[in-house]
Formats: C-alpha cells, sequence, structure tokens
C-alpha cells in the first residue's frame, strides 16, 4: 500500500485502532500510506492546527527539508523560525482579537518528481491518527516533461488557488528561506513552480480556501470562504438555479464543532450552497434577511449519549468543540440537530463533511421562489469501494449575470449533489459572513481552512463518500444535547 499511486485521486477515512476492519467496509489511510517511503521524499510542506512536532519529525528521514504551517504562538504576528534540523515553522498573520490557521494540508515532492498532494481533516497528533476517525483525499500529480508558462495570474484551478493559499499562509518567505541557506536546490524553487512544473490535468475536484481577514469586492470575495463554495458550485455545473425551474437542495453538515447559529448566517450559507450569489442575498432588506425560516440544513453533531457509548467514552469527547451557553439561547436552531454516527464503528469523528442532494419534486407548487428557502425536512449501504472523482459540467458565469440565470444547468450525465471534504467545521468562523452589498460585499473570515468540492452522481456514490450513517438521526428536543466538554 506504501508504494500505491493514485492518479484519479482518492478519498478515504483514516484507519483507527478501534474500527478496523470497518463495519462499513470502506478502505482507510494510515499517515505511513499517505507519505510514502520516507527515503523516497525530497522536500514536504505540510499544514495543521495542532501540531506533535517530535511525533511528525519521526514520519520523515532527518535530512529532508520540510516546511511546516502552524499556529501562531502570538496571533497579530506572522513569522518564520526553524524549529529542528532542516525543519522550518511559518506562521500566517491572524487577528490579534480571535481566528486559528486551521487547514490542513500536505504537498509532498518525491525523489522521483512526482507531488502528492493531500488534503485532510486530521491535525498532526498522534491521538487523531490512533483514536478517531477523519478524512483524507489524495491525489498524485506527474512532473511536466518542460515547465509550461501560461498565465496563471487570474486563473482559479486547481494548482492557481492552491498557489494563493500558500502565498497566504507565508509559505512564501519559508521557501526563500530554505532555498538561501541550507536547501538550494529544493524541487520548488518558487511557489509559482507549482502551476508550471506539475501536470494538474487530471487533478477533477475543486479547491475552497476560507483565508483569515476582511475581503472587499468580488475578486477578492470570490475567492474565500462561502462565496467561494458557491463560485465552484457554478463552475461544477451544480447551481440550483431560482424560480419555478430551481431545484430543493438539502446538505447535511457533519463538524467536530458548532457555532453561533442564526437564521440570517444559515440563510446566506445555504444560498452558496445553491450555487447561488450573494449579490441576490444583499438585495434582501437586511430587516428580512434576519428573520427567515431556518433553511433545510441538518448539523451533525455527536449527542451526550453518542459519545458516552463511543469506545473510549468521555475522554474522547475532548477532540469535540460545542458550547452549552449557545444551545441554551432562546433563538437556537435545535431542531435542525441530528447525531452524528459514524458508519465505521463506535468511533467518534473528527472529520468535516459537507453532503448535499437534490431532492426530487412531486408537483410544480412545491418550488420555492428566488426569495425564499425551503423548510427543513425530516438506506444504509454498505460498499467496499473508494470513490472516483468525477468531473462536472462546467458553467462559468460572471457576478454581472448572477440575477439574469433562472434554470439549474443540464448536462449529459447529471450529478444528484455534492460533497465537500476538509478542515472547515460548520462555522461562520471557517465559512465566513458576508455584507456590504450587491455591487461591493465584503467578507469577514475569521479563521485559514481549506477543503474540496466534487459532484456526486448517484446514491452509490453518496454512500461511498458519506463518512456518517445516513439518513442521520434527528435530536429528540428535551432528550438529545450536543456533547460539550463540560458535561
Amino acid at each position: 500500500m506504501a508504494d500505491q499511486l493514485f492518479w484519479d485521486g482518492e478519498l478515504r477515512p483514516t484507519a483507527t485502532l478501534h474500527s478496523v476492519p470497518r463495519q462499513d467496509g470502506k478502505p482507510t489511510f494510515k499517515l505511513t500510506e499517505i507519505l510514502g517511503p520516507k527515503s523516497q521524499i525530497a522536500f514536504a510542506i505540510i499544514s495543521s492546527f495542532s501540531t506533535s512536532i517530535l511525533w511528525t519529525y519521526q514520519f520523515f528521514e532527518p535530512r529532508t527539508p520540510v516546511i511546516l504551517v502552524a499556529q501562531p504562538d502570538f496571533p497579530g504576528q506572522t513569522g518564520v523560525k526553524n524549529i529542528l534540523p532542516n525543519w522550518v515553522m511559518t506562521v500566517p498573520l491572524l487577528s490579534k482579537e480571535r481566528g486559528i490557521q486551521h487547514m490542513k494540508f500536505m504537498l509532498i515532492f518525491y525523489e522521483t518528481g512526482r507531488l502528492r498532494v493531500v488534503i485532510s481533516t486530521a491535525n498532526l497528533v498522534g491521538q487523531e491518527w490512533r483514536e478517531f476517525e477523519n478524512a483524507v483525499w489524495l491525489q498524485d500529480i506527474p512532473p511536466r516533461p518542460r515547465p509550461s508558462f501560461r498565465d496563471h495570474t487570474i486563473a482559479d484551478d486547481f494548482p492557481s488557488i492552491m498557489q494563493y493559499v500558500l502565498r497566504s499562509v507565508n509559505v512564501g518567505h519559508a521557501l526563500t528561506n530554505m532555498l538561501r541557506h541550507e536547501h538550494p536546490n529544493l524541487p520548488l524553487k518558487s511557489i509559482g513552480d507549482l502551476c508550471s512544473k506539475w501536470d494538474w490535468s487530471k487533478v477533477k475536484v475543486k479547491l475552497i480556501p476560507s483565508i483569515a481577514g476582511r475581503h472587499e469586492g468580488w475578486p477578492r470575495v470570490l475567492q474565500s470562504g462561502h462565496p467561494r463554495l458557491m463560485k465552484a458550485l457554478r463552475d461544477s455545473g451544480l447551481r440550483t438555479g431560482i424560480g419555478r425551474a430551481a431545484k430543493e437542495l438539502v446538505i447535511e453538515c457533519q463538524s467536530s464543532s458548532t457555532g453561533s447559529y442564526t437564521t440570517q448566517w444559515l440563510n446566506e450559507f445555504y444560498y452558496s450552497a445553491r450555487g447561488e450569489s450573494a449579490e441576490d442575498w444583499l438585495c434582501e432588506a437586511q430587516e428580512r434577511r434576519a428573520n427567515l425560516p431556518w433553511p433545510p440544513i441538518k448539523i451533525l453533531f455527536p449527542s451526550i449519549r453518542t459519545v458516552k457509548e463511543a469506545v473510549l467514552g468521555e475522554l474522547a469527547g475532548l477532540v469535540l468543540s460545542s458550547r452549552a451557553n449557545l444551545w441554551e439561547r432562546t433563538r437556537y436552531p435545535q431542531e435542525l440537530f441530528c447525531d452524528s454516527n459514524s458508519t465505521g464503528g463506535k468511533v467518534l469523528m473528527h472529520s468535516k463533511m459537507i453532503i448535499a442532494t437534490f431532492l426530487q419534486r412531486s408537483t410544480p407548487s412545491s418550488v420555492p421562489s428566488s426569495s425564499a428557502t425551503a423548510s427543513p425536512k425530516g438506506n444504509e449501504k454498505n460498499n467496499p469501494e473508494p470513490i472516483t472523482i468525477l468531473d462536472g459540467e462546467t458553467e462559468s458565469k460572471s457576478m454581472d449575470d448572477c440575477a439574469g440565470v433562472h434554470s439549474a444547468p443540464v448536462s449529459p450525465k447529471e450529478p444528484i449533489g455534492w460533497a465537500y471534504v476538509g478542515s472547515h467545521n460548520f462555522t461562520p468562523s471557517a465559512w465566513g459572513r458576508v455584507s456590504g452589498s450587491g455591487s461591493n460585499p465584503v467578507l469577514e473570515n475569521v479563521n485559514y481552512e481549506l477543503g474540496i468540492l466534487f459532484p456526486l452522481y448517484n446514491e452509490q456514490e453518496v454512500e461511498k463518500v458519506s463518512c456518517f450513517r445516513r439518513p442521520p438521526r434527528k435530536y429528540v428536543l428535551g432528550e438529545d444535547r450536543p456533547w460539550t466538554q463540560e458535561e
């Protein structure tokens, strides 16, 4: 397995001590399998929120140069420093008040010239890889026979977005530091080499980053958070459309942390999840946006009962984050909460995943208008085969014509939905909040996050991808509560 290559990309849950073999029969990834033989690694860029540096160090040869993107010790400051022989740590700029560097990714450069890109939900901490279930997508990228010098300055394909991410989290300065001092022959001489030296033509997933900070104007807003999700959905032919021809969408959001949910933010996110522009959303009156009904979103988070019945019991709940005072608010979406249960066994999940599916309508009269959301609605299948990610139809539209398109796209191979996997918990801090106007939007992102998006074409694919049991069990109000560390 350590030498297996994945030229078409692969998504798998991670192996844990307590769910191998898995009840659902799905294949898994171990960290050693993801990295491959350490003697073959020429260079690596790795990112994690929480990192056990000495534990991570054992997976690399001491001679191998590694750049670690980490959480700043002092928010508001950015910097680069040597932390071990051949290891450089870099931290991005964060607000002094709040925010975290939460991205979990790896770029592994091998002696053969091959590059492996990894998007994960797991931090680089031993316990998370042993005790808790996570999800990992990876793909091997071959080197180009000769560099390609096409203009990537305005592109938003996978490698161009990845370059934007690397610059945003201060990898450029760390790379320059390594090249100038002990490692002048790195396979990556500049961040721009990522596009020009490797062949990304077989990568079909869309990259979805959140970049901490204030983003103003459409060009910047569309690069981050849930507006980036919206743009990727449009480019993949996955928008619902608006008006009578619109598709109805239900989204199931698996998270290891809950947030401060309001009807305005949930509808704001849902609008982007439909592939519809925030330009239209921001044209709605503020008072109306603040008083919409809850959208058809299912928020998956382990109940107290699920945590207590897990293999490690309440001790395992320390990896989860939820606050009792939020749950007890008068206006909190308790009716949207569902239990989070792994399809692999009685282990807790640190995975962050969204499964979105289009619903078939029984009558035309059930189609919502463009200014309203649908009301919330309340078979498990085992398949050991990993998911092969296919491409969707491409539909690229500028924000100027968003309001003029009123029907969902039709393609010869019609998707039934889509999936997101990555570091984003289902929270406003991760996905961002939009304000401003339709002509000059403002996006506020608190965290740095990174994940992937891809279409789903049938129910079998939905079940292969989903890390949680479907349909998720709805909380019984008055009996179920989300787990908190205060329990």
